[in-house]
């Protein structure tokens, strides 16, 4: 007796079931894409990094900083649209730098994710002064 499955014996194996994607998967990739590009200092808002610097500090939160912090996405089967919030070096040209991250994030998580992004939507809200000292968090973390 033979049970039909519905699946072809012939049919591609990569055809075979369904790949669900994660939001908060492409949120990482984003926020690793973005950061790598010259001239972005830190993703989020001053608020967001120093709850993220509370955060990072309490036992049994994790280590490292937030990879997705900054970083806000929605994905469906096929598309994806990413959010970020950017805090750039002081001296750079901002818009050389919102469009090197656009492209970067883009290649990224069309790569690695199979989406096509159909927006990359930036904000910048601040900029890394040169005599401006580190974080609290980064400089704590190097005491220690």
């Amino acid at each position: 007796m033979t049970e039909n499955t519905g699946v072809r014996p012939d049919a591609a194996p990569g055809s075979r079931g369904r790949t669900t994607i994660a939001d908060v998967v492409v949120e990482k990739i984003a926020g690793m894409a973005a950061r790598d590009v010259r001239g972005v200092h830190a993703l989020g808002s001053g608020f967001a990094r120093s709850m993220g610097s509370v955060r990072e500090r309490m036992p049994g939160a994790g280590s490292g900083r937030s990879v997705t912090r900054g970083v806000s996405v929605e994905v469906g089967e096929l598309q994806a649209a990413v959010d970020l919030e950017l805090v750039v070096e002081y001296g750079v040209p901002i818009t050389d730098v919102a469009a090197a991250v656009r492209e970067n994030v883009i290649s990224a998580v069309e790569r690695m994710a199979g989406r096509e992004v159909v927006e990359v939507n930036i904000t910048v809200s601040d900029v890394k002064l040169p005599d401006d000292g580190e974080d609290e968090g980064e400089e704590r973390q190097r005491i220690q």
